[in-house]
């Protein structure tokens, strides 16, 4: 190649290499404006969530739903509602769940409560750190008929993202219902009584000591909402896809026009 025919313009591309470009780039485009789409539905999921927990946690407690109730119980209607319950604790059937809250990691400690309409219910009475496994180290459990008042939440399970819950070896990661019910046996043999499909995460009983254990009251009702700088982000990549793509055209069609005088010159020398 001569020094002249290194300083020559570059030709267009082939049609074939133009059309590839073009449609990767269209699948990047519609990849692009999907995600941001989504994003911006997130949001107004995200924000209605965040009303409506803001809109229960100002309410009035009402009375934790009964077995009448239970068919009917859902995430939207149900989920972090105010709800309060009388009934005895069975503290030799608690159960210890891996929590991770603003104190640290530790436990939750859940405790079946028979309550006063005949069924079993799972009351979350809070946070307790590692050292504080044993029962007898955290001082007097409450004993005989409580009113627990707390926010109802639904069952979570199988476990957490990572880790499996193991009833057999009581290793529990997630709050599940069923399978703690079933592991502590309740409404079984000598427990008679159905156990209600969901739980409590009991509040902060008023007049309670500030460095009782287990710790009430951490249940997470602040949600972080970044989802509309995510949608942006994901609609400023399109907008450069759809740039990058245009300007491409143009380079080409200018190669193409620059071009095209040369190429019908050589015709007619040929002729």
């Amino acid at each position: 190649m001569t020094r002249e025919d290194a300083s020559l313009p570059r030709g267009p591309r082939s049609r074939g290499a133009l059309v590839a470009l073009m449609a990767g780039a269209a699948l990047l485009l519609a990849g692009f404006l999907a995600l941001g789409t989504w994003q911006v539905q997130r949001l107004a999921w995200k924000r209605e969530l965040i009303a409506r927990v803001e809109q229960r946690l100002q309410a009035a407690p009402v009375p934790a739903p009964g077995p009448s109730d239970w068919p009917t119980l859902n995430r939207e209607d149900y989920e972090y509602r105010r709800v309060g319950v009388r009934g005895t604790y069975a503290h030799e059937l608690e159960t210890l769940v891996r929590a991770s809250t603003e104190l640290g990691t530790g436990y939750w400690v859940l405790t079946p409560l028979r309550t006063e309409r005949g069924y079993w219910l799972l009351v979350n009475r809070g946070f307790i750190p590692p050292e504080m496994r044993a029962s007898e180290v955290r001082g007097p459990e409450p004993q005989g008929e409580q009113t627990v008042a707390g926010l109802l939440r639904l069952s979570e399970p199988e476990g957490s993202l990572l880790q499996k819950n193991a009833p057999a070896e009581a290793r529990w990661y997630s709050r599940d219902v069923a399978a703690i019910a079933a592991a502590r046996d309740l409404g079984g043999v000598g427990r008679t009584g159905a156990v209600a499909p969901y739980f409590v995460d009991a509040s902060t009983a008023p007049g309670a000591p500030a460095d009782a254990w287990p710790r009430a009251g951490l249940t997470v009702v602040k949600f972080s909402n970044n989802h509309l700088s995510y949608a942006i982000t994901w609609y400023a990549l399109a907008a450069m896809v759809a740039a990058a793509a245009l300007y491409l055209l143009r380079c080409e069609r200018r190669l193409r026009d620059a071009h095209a005088p040369a190429a019908s010159a050589l015709h007619r020398g040929g002729d």
